[in-house]
C-alpha cells in the first residue's frame, strides 16, 4: 500500500480530522471551564470517563474490525465523532448562553465526550489495521509514521483554526460545530470512496493466545508498557498546557478567552515539532523502532525538564515543542514495533491494544497532573520526568526493546543476542 494511494490519503484525512477536532476542543476546554467557574481538576476529571470508555471498547472494536471489515468500523467511528462533537457544542452553547445551569451543561458535555469514548477508538484502530494488512514489515515503520503524522498535522490545524471559529452566535462552542461538519464530510468520502479492501485474514492457529491474552504476550508486552508511559506523559502536558498559559496571561491582565490565541501558538509549536520529526527526520534517517523509542523518551524528558527550569510563557512553548518532538519519535516506534512483532491475523488485536493504552494514558494521569499543577506549578512536569526516566530505562534494558522486532515470529522475546537466522528489517544491529 503506497502512501500516495487514494486509500492511504483517505485514512490520513480520517486521522487528521479526528485529531484536529479533539485538539480544537482541548484548546478551548480550559476557557469553557473558567467561564463556568469550575475547578481545573473537575474539568480534567469529568472527562476521565471518556478515556475509560475508550480503554474498555478498544479491544472490542479491534475484534469487530476483523469480523465486520476495516471500512465498516471506520465509518462507525466517524459517526461517533460527529454525534459527540455536535452534542458537546450544543451543551456548551446551552451553558454559555445561560439556557442551562453550568453544572447541568457540563454534565451534558461530559456525556457527549463519553459517546466519543465509546466509538472514537473504532476509526484509528481500523485505520492502523487497514495499513498493516497491506504493508510488509520492512515498509510498516515508515507507513505507520506517515499515518501518525496525520495526528501531528491535526494538532496544528485544531488549535490554530479554533480561535477563528469562536464566532458571535456560537462563541466558544463554534469549533465543535465546525469539526462536526468536517467529520460528516469525511464520513461521506469514506463511505463513497474508500475500497472495502478486506484482505483474507487467516484464523488464529490452534493454541494461539488470541487477542484477549495478547497484552501478556512477551512479544508486545514491553511495547505496551513503554507506550503507556509515553502517552501518560503526553496526556499530562496537554491537559495542563491550557491552564498554565491562561494563568501566565492572567498575570499580564488578559482574561481566559483572550488567552486562546496564545494557547493556539503553543499547540502549533508542538505540532510543528512533531511534523518535522515524522515528515522529515524519520524518513530521512530511516530510523527503526529501537532508535525511535530511545530518542523519543529522551527528548520528551528534556522537554519536561525545560518546563521546570523556565516556567514562563516562552519556556512553556519551547518545552512543549521539545516534548512533542519526543512523542513524534516514540509513537511510531512502539506502534510499528508491536505491529511488526506479531503475525498477520493479529494486526487488529495489536491495534486495539495500542488504542487501549491511549485511553489509559488519558484516564488518570491528566487528573493527577492538573491536581499537581494546582498545588505547585512545576509538579506535573516533575512527575512526567519520573515516568520518562522509566521509559528510557525500559528502551535500553528491556530484552524486547533492545533490538528491532523480528517480523511475525511467535513468542519472540528478543533474547540477549538475536537469532542470526531471523534478522529484523535491517538486521538486529
Amino acid at each position: 500500500m503506497s502512501p500516495r494511494s487514494p486509500a492511504f490519503m483517505i485514512l490520513f484525512v480520517v486521522s487528521l480530522i479526528a485529531t484536529a477536532g479533539n485538539m480544537g476542543l482541548q484548546s478551548v476546554l480550559p476557557a469553557i471551564g473558567r467561564e463556568f467557574h469550575l475547578a481545573d481538576t473537575l474539568v480534567a476529571g469529568a472527562f476521565a470517563i471518556s478515556a475509560l470508555m475508550w480503554t474498555i471498547t478498544s479491544p472490542i472494536w479491534a475484534r469487530w474490525s476483523d469480523k465486520l471489515g476495516r471500512k465498516k468500523v471506520i465509518l462507525i467511528g466517524l459517526i461517533g465523532f460527529v454525534v459527540s462533537m455536535t452534542g458537546f457544542g450544543l451543551a456548551a452553547t446551552s451553558g454559555i448562553e445561560g439556557w442551562l445551569g453550568a453544572i447541568v451543561a457540563f454534565a451534558l458535555m461530559a456525556t457527549a465526550r463519553t459517546i466519543y469514548g465509546v466509538f472514537g477508538s473504532a476509526s484509528p484502530i481500523a485505520s492502523q489495521a487497514y495499513v498493516a494488512d497491506r504493508t510488509s514489515p520492512e515498509q510498516r515503520t515508515q507507513a505507520m509514521s506517515l499515518l501518525a503524522s496525520a495526528q501531528g498535522l491535526g494538532t496544528v490545524i485544531g488549535p490554530v483554526l479554533s480561535p477563528f471559529f469562536i464566532l458571535p452566535l456560537v462563541g466558544l462552542a463554534g469549533p465543535m460545530y465546525v469539526y462536526a461538519l468536517f467529520g460528516l464530510i469525511v464520513l461521506i468520502v469514506v463511505w463513497r470512496k474508500l475500497p472495502s479492501g478486506d484482505v483474507v485474514r487467516q484464523p488464529s492457529p490452534s493454541g494461539d493466545r488470541g487477542d484477549k491474552g495478547l497484552w501478556r504476550d512477551p512479544r508486545v508486552r514491553d511495547f505496551l508498557l513503554y507506550g503507556l508511559l509515553i502517552v501518560s506523559a503526553q496526556a499530562v502536558n496537554i491537559s495542563v498546557l491550557g491552564f498554565h498559559i491562561i494563568d501566565e496571561m492572567a498575570a499580564t491582565g488578559l482574561e481566559a478567552r483572550q488567552a486562546q490565541p496564545f494557547i493556539g501558538v503553543a499547540m502549533f509549536a508542538g505540532a510543528a515539532a512533531t511534523l518535522m520529526v515524522q515528515w522529515g527526520l524519520i524518513p530521512l534517517l530511516k530510523m527503526q523502532p529501537r532508535e525511535l523509542m530511545r530518542w523519543g523518551a529522551a527528548l520528551a524528558l528534556l522537554g519536561n525538564l525545560m518546563s521546570i527550569v523556565s516556567p514562563g510563557y516562552f519556556g512553556v512553548v519551547v518545552g512543549y515543542a521539545v516534548l512533542s518532538m519526543g512523542v513524534g519519535f516514540a509513537r511510531p516506534g512502539f506502534t510499528a514495533g508491536s505491529s511488526i512483532a506479531v503475525r498477520p491475523h493479529e494486526q487488529g488485536a495489536v491495534a486495539g491494544l495500542m488504542m487501549s493504552i491511549a485511553g489509559l494514558g488519558f484516564l488518570v494521569p491528566p487528573v493527577v497532573g492538573v491536581g499537581l499543577y494546582e498545588i505547585v506549578e512545576w509538579g506535573p512536569f516533575a512527575g512526567n520526568a519520573l515516568l520518562l526516566l522509566v521509559a528510557i530505562a525500559l528502551a535500553f534494558l528491556s530484552p524486547v526493546l533492545r533490538f528491532d522486532p523480528t517480523p511475525g515470529v511467535e513468542d519472540n522475546p528478543a533474547p540477549d543476542a538475536p537469532p542470526a537466522s531471523q534478522p529484523g528489517p535491517e538486521g538486529n544491529r
